[in-house]
């Protein structure tokens, strides 16, 4: 093992690696009922989506790990999920079946990309200023998917949002769930992210905010799994506007990963993007569209794993592990409360945060569009769209202040992509 993932030179232990890979199971979990609730929508059975999910997840995290060698988390993403139900489906008028197809036809675009010069082309087309900007609108919307979980922040009609009920226990929990996992991470406690669920977890049960009841231990029925296992349809083959959607679809699942994996990059003090990594990533994208569900990404959850200390691939393939043993014990897993995981997300977004000052302020060219990404990605609950913003601003700024040159090719071939992306999404 130590030879395989080099240990010793990531300056960690097996030990380390096994909490933190819990660390990213449990700050990743809910996505296997939300995003089969998601996909529910689009006509897939709601327990299919969940072993679909599940069997992504853990794949996913095994071909990172063993492939790559670095602790990402790669799940189906919130913002794809949505776009492949009420995007595709809904709006498109695609069966969900079709929708697959669309999203094995990704991975194969991704996987072009990744594998050959062109993910080196695209990664060194986008300025360092974007690159920051989507670390710290990640991080902004870690904190307000943290405090929107717990309840402290709310809907409101006259501003947007508002500050919640803070009586309520999962209020309470997560406030003070926070302050103990703060401490917990500044004294460097061993496996304290992994120590503050344990313990928020308790003391939401205590305040009456989660439950023991329904406890049980089954597997799901794989029969009517067999049904959306490899069942993506390519009638619509002929259809133009099902190559645009692709297309377009595999935009935002690229640059969604890259912005993705560069940040979990800082975090590892590693700048730049692994290129195995990326490959890895393509690959798991290509394997949702058999497996039946939407895109996987390496999620932001992963930073969870990484902030508790997880260095090496080992991280991942316990996740990924974890995941697939999640099968037996899906109603345990519904008993850790959003409290407890909550004062993580929160605490994590505040640390990505901090690459805001690498972001030059001295240049509006830069940094305009570079602090609208790091804005629009909380105000529209979607990194893909705030990113497009900002991608296509940066290229049309530069070339209206006679600055053209110093934008890359290929971002403007980027720009223009967005663009379309739009159009398909709210004119088509």
């Amino acid at each position: 093992m130590e030879r395989f993932f080099k240990l010793n030179q990531h300056g960690t232990t097996i030990t380390k690696e096994f909490s933190a890979g819990f660390i990213s199971y449990l700050t990743a979990f809910y996505i296997i009922i939300v995003n089969a609730t998601i996909l529910a929508v689009a006509g897939i059975p709601m327990e299919a989506g969940i072993i679909a999910t599940i069997l992504t997840s853990s794949f996913g995290c095994v071909v990172v790990g063993l492939w790559s060698n670095t602790p990402l988390t790669l799940i189906p993403g919130m913002g794809l999920n949505a776009m492949f139900t009420y995007t595709i489906v809904q709006t498109g008028g695609f069966t969900w079946q079709e929708a697959l197809a669309m999203v094995f036809v990704t991975g194969i675009i991704f996987v072009v990309i990744a594998f050959t010069p062109m993910a080196k082309m695209i990664m060194t087309s986008i300025p360092n200023s974007l690159k920051e900007a989507i670390t710290v609108g990640i991080g902004i919307l870690l904190i307000l998917i943290g405090f929107d979980n717990a309840g402290i922040i709310t809907n409101s009609e006259h501003t947007l949002l508002a500050i919640g009920d803070l009586s309520s226990p999962s209020a309470i929990t997560t406030l003070i769930g926070l302050v103990i996992t703060v401490l917990l991470f500044i004294k460097n406690v061993p496996g304290n992210l992994l120590l503050s669920i344990l313990i928020t977890s308790l003391l939401s049960i205590w305040l009456g905010g989660a439950t023991t009841e329904g406890l049980s231990l089954s597997m799901p029925s794989f029969h009517g799994y067999l049904g959306v296992f490899g069942q993506a349809s390519w009638s619509q083959v002929g259809n133009i506007v099902f190559w645009l959607t692709s297309i377009s679809f595999a935009m935002v699942v690229v640059f969604e990963n890259i912005g993705l994996i560069h940040g979990h990059s800082n975090m590892l003090k590693k700048p730049g993007i692994s290129k195995k990594s990326l490959q890895a990533t393509a690959v798991s994208v290509l394997s949702s569209g058999i497996f039946g569900t939407s895109p996987t990404v390496a999620s932001v959850e992963g930073a969870a794993g990484i902030a508790a200390g997880g260095k090496t691939g080992l991280t991942s393939i316990v996740t990924g592990i974890l995941f697939l043993v999640s099968l037996l014990f899906i109603p345990v897993i519904k008993m850790v409360p959003a409290s407890a995981v909550s004062p993580i997300l929160i605490l994590i977004g505040v640390l990505m945060l901090q690459n805001i000052v690498h972001i030059s302020m001295d240049d509006l060219t830069e940094s305009f569009p570079a602090l609208l990404i790091v804005v629009l990605i909380p105000l529209t609950y979607s990194i893909a769209d705030g990113m497009a913003i900002g991608f296509i601003l940066y290229p049309l700024m530069k070339l209206l202040l006679g600055k053209g040159k110093e934008v890359h090719p290929v971002l403007y071939l980027i720009a223009v992509l967005f663009i379309g992306n739009f159009i398909i999404q709210y004119v088509f």
